[in-house]
């Protein structure tokens, strides 16, 4: 079939004509007011000869001129059916109708990505300012505090059924801190999206100088399983506030709470400029052949790379926040059962299966010997004789990962747990001695109830062994002395430091938090996540009657001119005057 030449080539929606305002006809755009008459027509009579489409979306005054059109050319419609709908509900009517969405000319696909439509849908949307209001912004937020508000004993029962994770340790990741995301994100979204004067020189003096906070576009968040309500929703509330369009891909591990986000959430977001794509990771191979203006991945290091290296293709800028194996070290000199008891709690949340949890102990053989009893003690409180009777302590995701974690079980020595039952995914809170650096359980983040000690002869030689190794999302350090703390936080690099607590840094939406190097780069929470989603668009604006003093920057060149130049534009030290 031969193109007409007023259509060009999209990778996205077939062959499409230039205009800001498209209907969309199978998987063809047209312009509304040529749909019903000229070439356009003359490729829509075509295209269902051809058995290219199966129905066609209007504006409802030209369904019925359409349908006396195609008729009237004596083409079957069988089957053919006649839709007079607005564009934003054309993807939603074409999934009912169960209508291929790769339709074929010569039997080459004209679109063969299934995800195509509904990036373009967003994109098309976006382009019309729909989310760039602040009122609509506002809107937006105040609806997913109200999915947070309406839903929570069912995001808990969620959660619960997926990893067996109590009430009590999912309620505050889960729904609290997304709430004080939404309510901080509502309290000062004004400020955030003010545009930011900044200083001039000389020669600029008169001009408006100033940083506008421009929205990305499409973004694309993917995330884990281990929270995965925390890591879908907090880099929303950021992306929302910010003012893009949103695809959201929750883990298809965790089953439950992605049912309960693909089911909700679009009753309470609006479908134009949001969207919930579920499934595995062929579904997120061809979500990412997609073009996106961002996109912020939450997951291990090696999903990562792929991440990476499809974001690279289009050139998107992406944030990577990457599991690591987050080092823990204990001082000689330290409250040993406080210390401990951190480190239990911390690392035994939802089963070890956490990013942020300390994913090793390194300190001397002395400090060891002395840290096993109170672990022991620690583990004893908190889940009983049988933790597998604890009503608060959760199971591994699937079968999968339990044989992937069960299998660390044979590095070092086992000190304290180590049983476990595959009929339950159950493996009890697990601390192992004496490990080596070359053993499995020292070489990747471990993502489950296991803690190994590694010693070392003292604190020089805990941070060399931390520093030669890839840097962690974060450092944890324990000790008496804030010299000590210091020194680590000094000579080590990491995504976070925390000294003498665990996790609870992120509570604080005043704190940025994110990898560096391969635990990740990138910063959200709080008014990170607003500028991680938010283009910083340098602005300057001049008034064209001052073009009198333009005169010294054209040519022809001259001494003068060029002096006069580096007068108003060069940048002098502070201070640089001084008395002899």
């Amino acid at each position: 079939m031969a193109t007409p030449k007023a259509w060009r080539k999209s990778s996205v929606s077939g062959w499409a004509l230039e205009h800001p305002r498209l209907i969309v006809l199978g998987d063809f755009n047209v312009h509304a007011d040529e749909a019903a008459s000229g070439p356009a027509m003359d490729l829509v009579l075509a295209m269902v000869a051809l058995g290219l489409t199966q129905y066609v979306t209007v504006p409802t005054h030209q369904a019925g001129q359409t349908l006396d059109l195609i008729f009237a050319a004596g083409v079957s419609v069988d089957p053919i059916t006649a839709l007079a709908v607005p564009w934003s509900d054309h993807h939603a009517l074409k999934a009912r109708l169960n209508v291929p969405l790769s339709p074929c000319v010569g039997g080459e696909p004209i679109c063969s990505n299934p995800y195509a439509a509904l990036v373009d849908c967003l994109r098309g949307t976006w382009l019309t300012g729909k989310t760039r209001p602040m009122a609509y912004r506002r809107t937006q937020l105040e609806a997913l505090g109200r999915f947070l508000e309406e839903n929570r004993c069912e995001i808990l029962q969620a959660v619960n059924a997926d990893m067996r994770r109590p009430t009590s340790e999912a309620e505050i990741p889960e729904v609290s801190m997304v709430m004080n995301e939404v309510n901080n994100a509502l309290n000062c979204l004004h400020y955030w999206m003010a545009d930011e004067s900044v200083s001039t020189n000389l020669a600029t003096k008169l001009d408006s100088a100033f940083v506008r906070k421009d929205p990305y576009g499409v973004v694309l968040i993917i995330s884990p399983y281990n929270f995965p309500f925390n890591f879908t929703l907090i880099p929303l509330v950021g992306a929302i506030a910010a003012g893009n369009c949103v695809i959201v891909k929750p883990s298809e591990l965790s089953r439950c709470s992605e049912r309960l986000m693909a089911e909700l959430l679009p009753t309470y977001l609006d479908p134009d400029t949001f969207a919930v794509v579920t499934g595995g990771s062929e579904e997120t191979t061809r979500l990412l052949e997609n073009k996106f203006d961002y996109i912020f991945f939450t997951g291990s290091s090696p999903v990562g790379k792929t991440i990476m290296s499809a974001a690279a293709k289009h050139l998107t800028p992406l944030t990577l926040e990457l599991g690591t194996q987050n080092p823990c070290y204990v001082d000689c000199n330290c409250d040993f059962q406080s210390a401990a008891n951190i480190i239990i709690w911390a690392k035994f949340v939802n089963a070890g299966q956490d990013c942020l949890a300390p994913n090793y102990v390194i300190c001397t053989t002395d400090t060891q010997d002395r840290l096993i009893p109170c672990f022991r003690h620690a583990i004893r409180r908190f889940y009983g004789c049988n933790p597998q009777e604890s009503p608060d302590f959760g199971r591994m995701i699937n079968d999968q990962h339990f044989q992937h974690v069960r299998a660390f079980l044979d590095c070092g020595r086992v000190a304290i747990g180590g049983e476990t039952d595959e009929c339950d995914r159950y493996i009890a809170p697990t601390v192992l001695a004496d490990v080596k650096e070359w053993e499995p359980v020292m070489q990747q983040e471990i993502s489950g109830p296991i803690l190994p000690i590694f010693t070392v002869a003292g604190l020089e030689e805990a941070i060399q062994y931390i520093n030669c190794r890839d840097h962690p999302l974060l450092v944890y350090a324990f000790s008496c002395h804030r010299q000590t703390l210091n020194r680590v936080l000094d000579c080590t690099r990491s995504g976070a430091f925390c000294g003498n607590d665990a996790l609870m840094m992120m509570t604080l939406i005043s704190l940025p938090f994110g990898g560096v190097g391969y635990s990740g780069f990138g910063k959200y929470h709080g008014k990170y996540g607003f500028d991680t989603f938010t283009n910083q668009r340098g602005s300057l604006i001049r008034c064209l009657g001052f073009e009198p003093l333009n005169y010294i920057r054209y040519p022809p060149y001259t001494e003068n001119k060029l002096r006069m130049l580096k007068f108003g534009t060069d940048v002098r030290r502070w201070n640089s005057c001084t008395l002899l």
